[in-house]
């Protein structure tokens, strides 16, 4: 089955807020195109998931993560990365499925996916 992921890596406002928006968006005529939808964050933005009071842009990026989760998307976070900063019980928590981002860019290519970056 086809795949469109959508990597959040930037921590600017307009990339996490309009990179989980656009998964919201592909979520919601994915399975009517016989295709499925997947995030992983990285780098600087995977950061703001760890914002113990996120606001702004923070806040509609974690909140757009969470409903993302709760509709099914899976949403993963590097473990490594996690664990370095200290949240990986937090994360883990949420529902984030923590891998090694190594291993996830590798399984994307091996699965033909489709994946942007923002």
């Amino acid at each position: 089955m086809p795949k469109t992921v959508i990597h959040v890596f930037h921590d600017d406002d307009a990339s996490i807020t309009t990179g989980t928006r656009v998964a919201q968006r592909i979520q919601e005529v994915a399975a009517e195109h016989d295709t499925t939808v997947e995030v992983l964050c990285f780098g600087p933005a995977q950061r703001l998931l760890g914002d113990p009071e996120p606001s702004g842009a923070s806040a509609v990026f974690n909140r757009q993560v969470d409903e993302l989760i709760a509709g099914g998307v899976t949403v993963g976070a590097c473990v490594n990365a996690a664990r370095a900063d200290g949240t990986e019980a937090g994360l883990a928590g949420r529902g984030l499925n923590l891998r090694v981002a190594r291993d996830e860019f590798l399984r994307f290519t091996l699965e033909g996916a489709t994946v942007i970056t923002f």
